[in-house]
């Protein structure tokens, strides 16, 4: 694997430890959580696009990520609307006007290991 897929790894872990730890809180701040879920998704389909070598810019449109893959990961197409939902939250909610519930926050968390899940298996990782 490409040192950078895994630094991309590595950091998409680190928001999802954060995410989660930040679930456990005994007052979560759940904008900060669909941020991480964001992230983390965002992060994973980056290792992806990175270690088959296909260009990406500074993006955080999750579908506009999916679908830069060129169908290499068909196991996300059904998830096109919930990718585009957890895309909001990479923007949104650090600014006035928006905001996450704890609602949100759990289906961002559940998009984002759905995510994790495929494309650690699509690049052969625990």
């Amino acid at each position: 694997m490409k040192p950078e897929t895994t630094e991309w790894i590595d950091k998409a872990e680190g928001d999802r430890t954060v995410a989660q730890r930040e679930m456990r809180a005994a007052d979560p701040v759940w904008n900060v959580v669909s941020f991480l879920a964001q992230q983390c998704a965002e992060k994973y389909l980056k290792a992806f696009l990175e270690e088959h070598n296909i260009a990406f810019g500074k993006i955080h449109d999750l579908v506009v990520l999916l679908n830069s893959t060129g169908g290499l990961i068909p196991e996300l197409d059904s998830q096109r609307q919930s990718l585009a939902h957890l895309s909001t939250f990479g923007i949104a909610t650090r600014y006035p006007g928006a905001q996450a519930d704890r609602r949100a926050a759990e289906d961002s968390m559940k998009t984002a290991e759905s995510v994790r899940t495929v494309v650690r298996a699509k690049l052969q990782l625990p």
